[in-house]
């Protein structure tokens, strides 16, 4: 699966080191194509006013794409309180 550059990706994964968790929604932002790995993608994840909390980059196994199934949820970060 390819994900295309600046479509919404959900997190698989929680990376508590970079501040986002398993169903947070990112932005793919660039790929990364090495032979003889996985392909790689840049994902920028934001607060709900808009500023970047991590860019992390990940194989494509960590992301998935939005269904219709899926609901934005809000949680409270306890360093953002």
């Amino acid at each position: 699966m390819n994900f295309p550059l600046y479509s919404d990706v959900i997190l698989l994964t929680n990376l508590p080191e970079e501040g986002v968790y398993a169903g947070d929604i990112g932005t793919v932002v660039e790929r990364h194509d090495v032979i003889g790995l996985e392909t790689g993608y840049s994902v920028e994840f934001f607060d709900m006013l808009g500023n970047t909390v991590s860019v992390v980059t990940l194989p494509m196994s960590r992301f998935r794409l939005p269904t219709r199934a899926d609901r934005p949820s809000v949680r409270l970060m306890a360093s953002a309180a």
